[in-house]
């Protein structure tokens, strides 16, 4: 409907609008001219966030405008946001400010984001116009790097030129105080405050000096006066926060860094101090939350690279640790703790001599340091250097004789090298010399146990229960020693007294179903663990129980639920996330495992062991080009591991590129020349080139050498079989298969049995081996897709139905059985194919199959984007190609689909359809 506008109302109403259009540029033009004052006002105030209002407004009405620029980069840095502050001041530079204006505020940024080395550098040329406040932050840029006579001569430098420098004369305290002069550093913090009283940088100073003398309260009263002057002060409640964590006052911390985040909110120092503060408290989730904000916005932050290891290596993610470990020691490699923790890490993940390599450096320096030594014994140990183990332990425990501890380590060290005796000896010296002390009496237990001396652990037990009669622990070790006494029930009763005394103690909880199953009481055990989860919820420990005992009953189904709700109790842990993903891809649930991985790897980007799994499960949906993406990532992450660069040479060779594969394999190999699996890979390389013989050179090799593993027989069988010598390649997988049970080596010994002419063997093969293990999916599914391979589809079907009742989500059995319908005639091929792809239509294979049965059925208009999305995704898939032609003849693109033939005939025409591709090609010619 229309309507009408009266003419003199118009008229009105655009003067008005005239009116108050010049009305707002008036007030805009005004605003250019007070907004920078005003944010002036209100800084001098310490009322940032109302500065920083009227700085963007500034900006924004004026994007070149260097001064505004200038300002909020200086506000940015007040306030802890070095990112912008850099590049606010970028831009001020750019604009037209001066550099020995700009140059203090850029260095200052990139020094808060721990770029010490850059802020020296790109401020070099401008510091030889020796502007004061350049020259202290590129002093304190020195002094981050340890470069303390570099920073001493700065800040006398500044002095010669302005002799009461405030900044300079606490930079000079802070170098006092490196240097070990505590009396210097604390005249020089007098000195500024007898001129300046209310300076709060040198009350500051005052204060971090008395907290390092360990004198807190007096530490808190010099804060005290900073808050009194400047309420608003940027770091004042960081540093009472730090001060309160290292005593132990939680509460006042957490109370102290929520009035920082009010002044500085989102402050890079505010979240890595939240960080520290939820560490501290055991809450290592909490606190990798807050240190991804921080590596977010200043990956280099030296303080949070380390804590990130730190509590990487708390959460157990020893390779993530690894990680952010060695990128701290890279930059700060004279920091013994960070050593002594990549140290801790390494032994853990068992990886010895690199252990020994970390320690080294401090060890040679002669350090006097008890952790060191014992972390260096440790080290031995685990290397079974026993004699160097015992020197270690020996020495720090010469350094601290009465740590119980050492005592219990120098013990153990000794029952490794032989001498049982004074290694029993020591272990009782420890007990003695701490025995209310739960760690020496348990490993002597643990010793004796180890020893089969059931009696003298016995004793051991009795002895420590005296003054630790309500240890949890000690119940369940005394269940283990009846265990070894062959006494079940009286295991079992302290089994159960460790569980009344710590209801939360999952050990005992274990020991009791294992009991349980050994008394072929499977459901008992069952039901003990599901009473512990009743009382603790949300415990991983018996979820992953059950999920054990599920799989040893071969009831995979119930052992992914299991695994399911263990993942659901924290979506973001690492290790849940492994476990299930592991499962899923035994279980060939190869969808789900994809879907998995790449949700949790978001969360986790850099972490090596979901990036294994990822690139597992992108390899068995057949997407290769992402795995070797995946393995590449890996690889940048663990630097140092030969393993990920035998898997991204393996994921190399998968796609044909053999110089490249050639080429991580001789670093793998370089990096660990006693690696099997990267000598099979080379053999492939091998066989690629027609090497045949010195492919089997290093299968002779790797027999010789481990003739107790299956590799080296399982690499001959492969040669054999490129050289279509099936029946040589049947005899050594049956010599691999006798050496390690992998359904892998079922499935070469079908596919060497059917090419020899023997398919019905092959048969009784897959079906022997799926009577021993009924629930091994991958040889169902193989055995299906042979039955297709032989065009017995009537018998896949059934065999695929009967899977699927007890796997109903199973993606590839879907589709296989979609297949077989489709060949059969089958009205019900469509909906199985439609159900395969609503699970997984992101994969090729599923792709191809809906798409050619609707094509077959005459629905091109949705079947042929279908099979072209297919082919995109896996344009080297031959099948899929050659449906994607012949559906574009169906829709009378003929040239396309002529194209299409013409170049999958022109290359390996060795696929099943390459006769009717052919035929399809003359008929379109």
């Amino acid at each position: 409907m229309f309507h009408f506008i009266n003419k003199r109302t118009a008229l009105s109403s655009l003067c008005c609008a005239l009116l108050v259009g010049a009305a707002l540029t008036g007030c805009r033009q005004e605003s250019k001219a007070d907004l920078l004052a005003q944010a002036r006002q209100y800084r001098q105030n310490n009322e940032f966030n109302a500065a920083l209002i009227s700085l963007k407004n500034a900006v924004e009405a004026n994007p070149d405008h260097a001064e505004a620029r200038f300002l909020l980069a200086t506000l940015y840095n007040d306030t802890g946001n070095a990112l912008a502050a850099e590049k606010e001041i970028r831009k001020a530079l750019a604009n037209g400010t001066p550099a020995a204006t700009a140059m203090p505020v850029l260095a200052k940024a990139l020094l808060q984001q721990g770029q010490f080395k850059k802020a020296l550098e790109e401020t070099e040329a401008e510091a030889a116009n020796n502007g004061a406040d350049l020259l202290c932050v590129r002093a304190d840029a020195h002094l981050a790097l340890e470069q303390v006579p570099e920073a001493k001569k700065v800040f006398e430098k500044v002095l010669e030129l302005h002799p009461d420098h405030p900044t300079a004369l606490i930079g000079l305290g802070r170098v006092a105080f490196l240097s070990g002069d505590v009396d210097l550093a604390h005249q020089y913090a007098t000195r500024v405050l007898a001129a300046q009283p209310r300076n709060t940088d040198a009350l500051m100073f005052k204060g971090d000096l008395l907290r390092a003398q360990n004198q807190p309260q007096q530490a808190l009263d010099a804060y005290d006066q900073v808050i009194a002057i400047n309420p608003q002060h940027r770091t004042v409640h960081v540093e009472m926060a730090y001060l309160e964590i290292a005593v132990g006052k939680f509460a006042e911390a957490q109370a102290n860094l929520a009035k920082a985040e009010k002044v500085t909110p989102g402050s890079v120092l505010v979240a890595y101090t939240q960080a520290l503060l939820d560490f501290s408290r055991g809450k290592h989730i909490a606190a990798q939350e807050s240190l991804q904000k921080v590596l977010r916005v200043a990956p280099d932050h030296p303080p949070s690279v380390l804590l990130a290891g730190a509590v990487a290596l708390n959460l157990g993610s020893l390779q993530q640790a690894e990680h952010h470990l060695r990128r701290y020691l890279d930059r700060n490699p004279y920091n013994v703790y960070a050593r002594k923790m990549l140290a801790s890490t390494l032994l853990r993940s068992g990886a010895t001599p690199d252990a020994l390599a970390v320690l080294e450096p401090a060890l040679k320096s002669e350090q006097q340091d008890v952790q060191l030594l014992a972390l260096a014994g440790e080290s031995y140990m685990q290397a079974r250097d026993f004699n160097k183990a015992t020197e270690y332990f020996g020495k720090a425990s010469e350094l601290d004789p009465t740590a119980a501890k050492l005592r219990t380590s120098l013990g153990m060290s000794k029952l490794g090298k032989g001498d049982r005796a004074q290694g029993i000896s020591d272990l009782q010296a420890a007990a003695r010399l701490d025995t209310s002390s739960e760690q020496a009496g348990i490993a002597l237990i643990r010793a004796e146990l180890g020893l089969q001396r059931l009696d003298q652990a016995h004793a051991a037990v009795e002895a420590l229960e005296k003054t630790q009669p309500a240890n949890a622990t000690l119940q369940d070790l005394k269940g283990m020693v009846y265990l070894g006494k062959q006494d079940p029930a009286r295991a079992r009763a302290a089994f159960e007294r460790a569980l009344a005394l710590e209801p939360a103690y999952f050990p005992a909880a274990a020991n009791l179903a294992q009991l349980d199953a050994v008394e072929k009481k499977p459901e008992a055990a069952r039901q003990r663990l599901k009473n512990f989860l009743a009382n603790n919820k949300g415990s991983v420990e018996a979820l992953n129980a059950l999920a054990t005992l599920a799989t040893a009953e071969r009831k995979p189904d119930e052992a992914t639920r299991w695994l399911e709700q263990a993942h659901e109790v924290d979506a973001n842990a690492i290790g849940p996330a492994v476990r299930l993903l592991s499962h899923y891809l035994v279980n060939a649930r190869n969808d789900k495992a994809l879907l998995l991985a790449r949700k949790v790897q978001l969360d986790h980007p850099d972490n090596p062991d979901l990036l294994d799994l990822l690139g597992k499960s992108q390899l068995a949906n057949g997407d290769k080009v992402g795995a070797l993406d995946s393995y590449k990532k890996l690889a940048a992450a663990l630097p140092r591991s030969a393993h990920a660069q035998m898997q991204v040479a393996a994921m190399e060779l998968l796609l044909d590129n053999t110089a490249a594969a050639e080429d991580h394999l001789k670093t793998a190999l370089a990096m660990q020349p006693d690696f099997p699996a990267a000598q099979v890979a080379q053999a492939e390389l091998y066989v690629k080139r027609g090497s045949y013989e010195l492919a089997m050179m290093m299968a002779d090799r790797l027999q010789r050498k481990y003739p107790k593993a299956s590799a080296g027989y399982q690499l001959a069988g492969d040669v054999r079989t490129v050289q279509n010598k099936h029946e040589l390649a049947l005899a050594a997988y049956e010599q691999a298969l006798a050496l390690g049970k992998k359904n892998e080596l079922v499935v070469k010994i079908a596919n060497a049995l059917r090419a020899t002419g023997k398919p019905q063997e092959a048969v009784r093969r897959l079906d022997q081996w799926l009577k021993a293990n009924p629930d091994d999916a991958r040889i169902e599914l193989y055995k299906a897709e042979t039955m297709l391979a032989d065009k017995q589809y009537a018998e896949a079907a059934p065999y695929l139905e009967a899977m699927l009742k007890r796997h109903p989500d199973n993606v590839t059995a879907l589709n296989n059985l979609a297949w077989a319908y489709q060949q059969m005639k089958d009205r019900r091929a469509r909906a199985v194919a439609e159900q395969a792809y609503q699970l997984a239509g992101d994969q090729p294979a599923v792709m191809d199959t809906l798409g050619w049965i609707l094509i077959e059925q005459g629905d091109t208009a949705r079947g042929l984007p279908i099979l072209q999305k297919a082919h995109a995704q896996a344009p080297l898939a031959r099948d899929i190609r050659y449906h994607l032609a012949a559906g574009l003849a169906k829709a009378g693109q003929k040239p396309a689909a002529r194209q299409h033939l013409e170049q999958l005939l022109a290359g390996d025409t060795r696929f099943a359809q390459a006769d009717d591709a052919r035929a399809l090609l003359l008929l379109l010619r």
